[in-house]
């Protein structure tokens, strides 16, 4: 079954994961929306993704008390709605976050908060308007919070430097470095964004600097001849969404599978979407802390790095298109190491699932472990040719620190309840 590749109509497993409780549900509104018309760019998904997920788990806790909150103190009115505090929290946010999808989520919303209305054994109108009330006040909550955390600092256009090593625009765009201020963001759970800050790349002149260029340079290649078909295929799935896209719909398979509840979903969605967010904010500081040059720079101007190893290729092209940011460490293997430590901690690293991208929606990869997909992800940026093997290793690090300190520090059980009693 490892790194199998199925090609499906969407028959058995979709890219859109079919309707279960409101978290989930909304969840998928949200995957929605990150990938448009227009998709947001994938190192800046992964904040709106939190700021959902989190607003749900503390409307959702705030009612039920299990757990510590993200931010909010529990305070629902008695008898408030968890399903439709789960709806409105999520509302809330998704109609701040992208305001042009306002009807869409109008729509839903009404459609959400009358199957809730229908279930009139276990819900009724004051218990709903309460969620809704209880699940408003969330998401104002959290959105005053994460409206200061830095994301909107405005700093000046970055555009690296010519020094041998240095990032600098890359082809074909050739646009400044994306987001440089995430680096400095509030983090979500983990201390300070340099908590996780890998070593950094390999000196030009060392070996192990050679070997990563020279196996970027041959497999990379938009021309290559070594790199097989299902390498060139699962290197177009890995780049054509977005993080939360992967990993959430994975999760969500998952959590199907072991008939996870709304609270139990609340809570893991919550615990992957802010491990990914502080892995992409880990991530960012390495990034423009060691301002590393991609190898399209690398290759092309190998005969300025010192290395007898490394030779010039002048008219040298990736596969797939070099996005606009230091190469050190890998933000995939960053974000895609969180996410999986989260999900090994809930359903097991050798827990079969599948991973599936709405911009590809036909296209399906298996595996068996959580490892497993995280190698894969690492060849797709190496033979994609926009990474060094160095930089996916330390960012599978990051991003394993990251989750497991996520894990380790957030969303606790209250005092009196067993972690087992999720």
């Amino acid at each position: 079954m490892k790194n199998a590749v199925c090609i499906s109509i969407l028959a058995a497993v979709s890219a859109s994961v079919a309707l279960g409780d409101e978290v989930t549900d909304w969840n998928r509104i949200l995957l929605d929306a990150l990938t448009g018309p227009p998709a947001v760019s994938p190192p800046l998904a992964a904040r709106p993704a939190a700021i959902v997920a989190a607003s749900v788990f503390d409307a959702v806790n705030g009612i039920e008390r299990r757990y510590s909150p993200i931010h909010v103190m529990p305070a629902a009115a008695p008898g408030a709605s968890q399903r439709a505090a789960a709806v409105q929290a999520a509302y809330a946010s998704l109609v701040r976050l992208f305001p042009a999808r306002v009807g869409t989520f109008d729509a839903e919303r009404i459609l959400s908060l009358s199957g809730i209305a229908s279930d009139a054994a276990s819900e009724n109108s004051q218990s709903i308007q309460r969620g809704v009330e209880w699940g408003q006040a969330v998401a104002d909550s959290i959105w005053a919070w994460r409206s200061t955390d830095g994301f909107s600092n405005v700093q000046p256009s970055f555009t690296g430097g010519v020094a041998p090593g240095q990032w600098r625009p890359t082809p074909p765009a050739l646009a400044p470095g994306l987001a440089p201020q995430m680096g400095q963001m509030l983090p979500w759970v983990i201390a300070m964004p340099s908590q996780f800050r890998p070593a950094g790349p390999n000196p030009l002149a060392s070996a192990r600097y050679a070997a990563d260029l020279n196996e970027t340079k041959a497999m990379g290649s938009a021309t290559s001849l070594t790199r097989t078909a299902d390498q060139t295929l699962y290197v177009q799935f890995w780049n054509s969404t977005n993080p939360p896209d992967f990993w959430d719909s994975a999760a969500i398979r998952l959590s199907a599978q072991r008939h996870l509840t709304l609270s139990e979903n609340a809570r893991l969605l919550a615990h992957l979407n802010m491990a990914m967010a502080d892995a992409v904010i880990g991530c960012w500081d390495a990034k423009y802390t060691y301002d590393s040059w991609r190898p399209v720079t690398a290759i092309r101007l190998a005969d300025t790095d010192g290395n007898p190893d490394t030779t010039a290729d002048p008219a040298w092209t990736p596969v797939i298109a070099t996005p606009p940011f230091p190469e050190y460490p890998s933000a995939h293997s960053c974000v895609s190491s969180s996410a999986a430590s989260i999900l090994a901690a809930y359903f097991g690293d050798d827990a079969q699932f599948s991973v599936t991208s709405r911009g590809m929606p036909t296209l399906v990869r298996d595996f068996d472990t959580f490892s497993d997909a995280l190698d894969e992800v690492a060849n797709a940026r190496v033979f994609g040719g926009i990474h060094f093997r160095t930089a996916c290793i330390d960012g599978r690090v990051l991003g394993s620190g990251v989750g497991s300190y996520v894990l380790e520090n957030a969303l606790l059980p209250a005092h009196g309840v067993r972690e087992g009693e999720r």
